[in-house]
């Protein structure tokens, strides 16, 4: 059964997020999975995991508590969102799979514009090095962990985070997303602690160079996303 894609443009956050609830607690087996593209208006999110302090100044920019996994982010106009209902049992992969190909998605994505996206170990989304985004140097390795010991800090010296991910599953079904950084005001990143992370830089597409319209940077990216993402 083929994934049924749609297009929203600028969209309530709130709403969006109740309609995924709504869908997924509803759907049967031979429901379609769906992908919607769609951006928001400046909004920081913080999910279940978040703690306080990582919010910074958040000024006027409201913050909305996200049932999704992980840390504060931001949302804003220039950035394709994209939220993937799928049914993981019928897909038949789970959900570390899940996120790899997600994130698998958005670097081929990334390729089709001469850039080259990176995973970093213990930390998801993907990565750029913005001076030099088409270059194809490996990442350092990450040290092993030591018995009895916590694992490494995620290693971002020389990156930029291009893209954030943070999923829900209820009932084997996915919710939530990834969000690309297209075209954006960047500031308000600076104003927390990036998916927990002080000092993480966060770019855009605009900042290394690259230009698409934001639906052609959502076509590509749902189109990656549906071939991924497919059983």
């Amino acid at each position: 059964m083929p994934m049924v894609v749609r297009t929203l443009g600028r969209v309530d956050y709130l709403a969006t997020v109740q309609a995924m609830q709504d869908y997924t607690a509803r759907r049967g087996p031979q429901d379609p999975d769906l992908l919607w593209l769609c951006e928001h208006d400046r909004l920081y999110t913080q999910g279940l995991a978040g703690q306080d302090r990582h919010v910074l100044a958040p000024g006027d920019i409201p913050v909305l508590q996200s049932n999704r996994g992980g840390q504060v982010t931001f949302h804003g106009p220039g950035q394709v969102v994209a939220y993937p209902l799928i049914d993981l049992r019928r897909a038949g992969y789970y959900v570390k799979e899940y996120v790899y190909r997600i994130e698998e998605a958005v670097i081929r994505c990334l390729a089709q514009w001469g850039v080259t996206g990176h995973r970093v170990a213990g930390a998801p989304g993907i990565y750029v090095r913005p001076d030099d985004p088409g270059g194809h140097a490996l990442l350092p390795l990450r040290p092993p962990k030591s018995p009895g010991t916590p694992a490494p800090a995620p290693d971002f010296q020389g990156l930029g985070k291009i893209a954030a991910l943070g999923v829900k599953v209820s009932r084997h079904c996915s919710y939530h997303g990834v969000a690309l950084n297209v075209a954006m005001d960047l500031e308000p990143f600076a104003r927390i602690n990036p998916c927990g992370y002080a000092g993480l830089r966060t770019v855009d597409l605009s900042t290394i160079g690259v230009r698409p319209r934001w639906d052609e940077a959502a076509q590509l990216l749902g189109r990656q996303l549906c071939i991924w993402l497919a059983p």
